[in-house]
């Protein structure tokens, strides 16, 4: 029994009350709750389940079903995101919601009364490891829309740093929920026998140091010498120049890789690479970066683009695209000012160590 113990909507309704009496903000995000909770029954059930499979939903020029952001897409994905908006869309706190799945922002339908806010989400996250049974999650961000009638494009694309709230959960052994509303970022567990969300990790903070870090070294060849710099000095360990070792992980899912560092520290990259050009990163600034990194920045840590805070960009467009360094303080920082070093020309030249010239004498670490 829990008796006594914290809940999401005890905690929301407090925190909000303290810091800015938004009690409208703590029931939307009740009703986010409650669509994460039907969210996390239906991938429960995994192969039993509806939507599981991966029929074409919508095709490109090779057959692959693809979402708005030209990803590969699953019924189930379908499945979460119409979830998410049947369970937030009537509740008159909502002018409008967007998602990955969606082409452009969706208003209210005219039947309910509108609100203040606009939601935007990618309802499940990694969603190529169902067929796995590997962790997946959902990912939300709420802005302030604080203006009457139909929104418009612009009225999504706020930087980060305006995000009202902003949170994730994460569908394991356990579905939790890891929320911000500025005060702090905090976890939450769901208790399946009540039905509730149980605060059990207040005040989650991220070291400043870390010996982990998450990147998919298979596209290492791709990376931009800051990346390869940085990632070459980790693998060195106790013999390179950082004087210790480093444990990698990938779990290709975003919200998982986030969770582990919240949870022990870590740095997580997804940096820009050469493989496409055009595109400015991999992530979505908008439903996958900029929660994240309010999330992550709540807890101590740091989120950069390798060249600006995640939370400083302007987005230009609703499924835009950036590169995505976050964690631990200390390390993003470093890998910033890599990335500084070489845009001024002041780096070190990243050496491959296949190529080095072998000899018994290191040279002194700068």
């Amino acid at each position: 029994m829990h008796l006594g113990r914290t809940t999401l909507s005890k905690f929301l309704i407090n925190q909000l009350r303290m810091s800015s009496g938004e009690p409208e903000l703590a029931a939307l995000l009740i009703d986010v709750a409650a669509a994460i909770k039907a969210i996390s029954a239906i991938v429960g059930r995994g192969a039993l389940g509806a939507g599981f499979g991966s029929a074409v939903i919508r095709a490109d020029e090779t057959g692959e079903s693809v979402n708005a952001s030209g990803d590969r897409q699953k019924p189930l994905d379908l499945v979460t995101h119409d979830a998410m908006m049947r369970y937030c869309e009537w509740g008159g706190l909502l002018a409008g919601m967007a998602s990955e799945e969606m082409d452009a922002p969706s208003a209210i339908p005219e039947q309910f009364r509108r609100g203040r806010y606009l939601l935007v989400f990618d309802p499940l996250d990694g969603s190529a490891n169902v067929d796995i049974n590997g962790s997946v999650g959902t990912i939300f961000s709420v802005l302030d829309y604080g203006d009457e009638g139909e929104p418009a494009l612009g009225h999504y694309l706020q930087p980060g740093s305006r995000q009202v709230a902003a949170g994730y959960a994460i569908y394991g052994p356990a579905t939790m929920v890891v929320i911000t509303v500025g005060s702090g970022t905090h976890g939450f567990t769901l208790d399946r026998e009540i039905g509730n969300f149980i605060l059990t990790h207040p005040e989650l903070r991220v070291p400043d140091e870390s010996s982990e870090f998450a990147i998919n070294v298979s596209n290492e060849r791709f990376w931009e010498p800051p990346v390869a710099r940085y990632v070459a000095e980790c693998k060195a360990g106790k013999a390179g120049v950082r004087g210790r070792d480093f444990n990698m992980r990938w779990i290709a899912a975003m919200v998982a890789d986030v969770h582990r560092i919240l949870m022990r520290g870590g740095v997580f990259m997804y940096p820009r690479d050469a493989r496409q050009p055009t595109r400015a990163g991999r992530l979505r600034l908008m439903y996958e970066a900029n929660p994240m990194a309010l999330l992550i920045e709540q807890a101590g840590g740091a989120a950069s683009t390798g060249r600006e805070r995640v939370l400083d960009v302007e987005p230009s467009e609703l499924h835009q695209r950036v590169p995505v360094i976050l964690g631990s303080r200390n390390e993003v920082e470093r890998i910033a000012r890599y990335h500084a070093e070489f845009d001024s020309g002041t780096d070190r030249p990243y050496l491959s160590p296949l190529f080095n010239a072998r000899s018994l004498f290191r040279p002194e670490a700068a």
